[in-house]
């Protein structure tokens, strides 16, 4: 199956990443390539491009698609939260901007073998790193009644996450539950009639929750946003693309206090912690798809971006 992803707000990325045709620039989440291409496009034969994925067939189908551009790019297998390392291993000492895109790829929700999509019957994975042992299987498998209703919850926000625990329990009791479709029809029939009418499928979020929970994305977002500004140049960006609630609220308090600097108490007359602003935000609020970009593509619809210029 090709890797196909079409990339989300390109040009408010590239704005917001404001690229110096010399510099340094990492695209944390490579997929298929897509913003990596626009700004290996806008980059001069002094400039670096470094393409981090985590999916060996992400960056397989990255290089393929740069090829034109491959004497400017390196490509690491890595996760973007360990990119302090990733530049050691390179010997670079800083970058000029990065790009996060944290949503799950095109390729990668419409590959059935993948288990990302509840709308393809598929073994149960979803597991971006393939390597990695820890799949959607032994979630659903293996979690206690109050793990699975946890991970519902809080990274679904599920409302109905306690009876669709229960149901999944009571179906493992009988046998393993292995396939994507088994456990559509499980959310399914433990929701209320009421809900199956709702817009969105009834197993939107629960999948979702599984998903985040497999990969570890939601613990990875704040080490990786710190660690990214640690690794900026002065006046090097941070864009950081996001299409969850939960993701978007870490990413814009991150932003917030590193804006902010001092974390004295408010009633301090002075400040005595010594922190300064390390960032100042370039949008003040959250970036979001043009109408007519959403209605050409409607996974636009939930991005948020945000971007911070290193001090």
């Amino acid at each position: 199956m090709e890797f196909s992803h079409i990339s989300i707000m390109p040009e408010e990325c590239m704005e917001g990443l404001a690229i110096r045709p010399d510099g340094i620039y990492c695209d944390g989440t490579t997929g298929g390539g897509g913003h990596s291409l626009l700004i290996a496009q806008r980059l001069s034969e002094k400039g670096r491009l470094i393409c981090i994925d985590r999916d060996s067939e992400a960056l397989k189908a990255a290089e393929e698609r740069l090829w034109e551009h491959r004497s400017k790019i390196t490509f690491v297998k890595s996760n973007f939260s360990e990119i302090a390392q990733v530049l050691k291993q390179l010997g670079i000492d800083g970058i000029d901007g990065m790009l996060l895109d944290l949503g799950v790829s095109s390729y990668q929700l419409d590959n059935g073998r993948r288990g990302f999509s509840y709308m393809q019957d598929a073994p149960l994975d979803m597991r971006m790193d393939q390597t990695q042992s820890f799949s959607a299987y032994d979630v659903i498998n293996t979690y206690s009644q109050e793990e699975l209703k946890r991970v519902l919850w809080e990274y679904g926000e599920e409302k109905f996450s306690g009876r669709i625990a229960r149901a999944i329990e009571q179906a493992r009791q009988e046998k393993p539950i292995e396939t994507t479709f088994e456990l559509v029809d499980i959310i399914k029939n433990a929701m209320p009639a009421q809900a199956k009418r709702e817009a969105q499928h009834p197993a939107k979020r629960s999948f979702q929750a599984i998903r985040i929970e497999v990969n570890g994305e939601l613990k990875a977002v704040e080490e990786a946003v710190e660690n990214v500004i640690d690794v900026l140049l002065p006046g090097g960006r941070i864009a950081v693309m996001s299409f969850h609630s939960l993701e978007d609220r870490i990413v814009k308090n991150v932003f917030a206090r590193e804006a902010k600097g001092c974390t004295c108490p408010s009633n301090f007359p002075v400040c005595v912690c010594g922190k300064k602003p390390r960032v100042k935000l370039i949008s003040k609020g959250v970036i979001m798809a043009k109408e007519k970009e959403v209605e050409e593509n409607p996974r636009s619809r939930s991005a948020k971006l945000r971007v911070a210029e290193k001090l």
